[in-house]
């Protein structure tokens, strides 16, 4: 099977520069920024001080900038948010955005690409995967080159993709209203040993507590049937939570989708009724990433 990529130049991108761009950005993100590198990518998340996600991002760090990555819908807002902070720091936010090209390759093995800027190791949708940064200028070029020798996707299959391994995405799963833990971001994008940052506070009393209000969740529907974003999720006749994004699978011969759902109602094998626009139907609350398919 040849090694699939995805097009995501629509993506934010933003190049931070200054002596104290470091510290200034350790300060506004979860994950530890001093730990950046050229070699790979940090995901790691903003925060208001409720702890409440302002964005959700990629980095990385060469000798002269900090290089951020994230969707496209943050192209305002995440520039704005970060400049906000900037009070006596020698520190620039440039929107480079229309400036690179974005590939993410899928492959474990470092793929043969040429002419790209920044190649670094990337865990956008599994732990096997690459991003390249190309410029703009070279990118209907380099589209054809490498379609010639890998397999091109579209983001019809990056979601589905994406929905498998159980990846969240701002403006579904990724709200203004959702705290990082509650979305299993934990692992992926927060550092619980690094020093201060808005909205530190809140993530470590989740992480003491050991609870989360909601948890974002796989679904599968016991009769094969159609689901749908928007879907409420019910147990006895209590709603207990919303379908954020929602998929067919090839690879499981289903409809699959990710959830929100309340504490006390996402444990995998629970069973919820699913409702919209008339319709209801069984669901069955499944582990992420979405097992294999004789084992759901």
């Amino acid at each position: 099977m040849a090694t699939r990529f995805c097009d995501l130049s629509s993506s934010t991108k933003l190049r931070i520069v200054g002596a104290d761009r470091v510290r200034f950005l350790n300060g506004q993100t979860t994950n530890d920024v001093r730990h950046a590198n050229a070699r790979s990518t940090q995901e790691s998340c903003v925060l208001n001080a409720k702890g409440q996600l302002d964005a959700h991002l990629f980095l990385f760090a060469t000798t002269d900038a900090i290089w951020i990555s994230a969707d496209a819908e943050l192209r305002e807002q995440l520039p704005a948010r970060l400049e906000r902070y900037v009070i006596a720091d020698d520190v620039m936010i440039d929107d480079v955005t229309d400036d690179f090209a974005l590939f993410h390759f899928l492959s474990a093995p470092l793929p043969e690409v040429v002419g790209a800027e920044f190649g670094l190791k990337s865990h956008r949708l599994t732990n096997d995967g690459w991003d390249f940064w190309f410029r703009t200028t070279e990118r209907e070029k380099l589209l054809s080159a490498l379609a010639a020798v890998y397999e091109p996707i579209g983001l019809d299959e990056w979601k589905i993709l994406r929905v498998e391994n159980g990846i969240p995405q701002w403006g579904r799963e990724l709200t203004s209203k959702i705290i990082p833990p509650e979305v299993n971001l934990e692992r992926r994008a927060i550092d619980y040993e690094k020093g201060c940052y808005i909205g530190q506070e809140v993530i470590s009393r989740m992480k003491m507590s050991g609870q989360a209000r909601q948890r974002l969740c796989g679904l599968i529907s016991e009769q094969k049937e159609e689901l749908s974003s928007g879907m409420s999720l019910a147990a006895g006749g209590k709603v207990v939570g919303q379908i954020t994004s929602a998929v067919f699978s090839k690879r499981l011969k289903a409809p699959i989708a990710l959830a929100l759902i309340k504490r006390g109602f996402n444990e995998p094998g629970t069973k919820l009724v699913g409702a919209a626009d008339g319709r209801k139907m069984n669901v069955n609350v499944v582990s992420l990433p979405f097992p294999a398919a004789e084992q759901i």
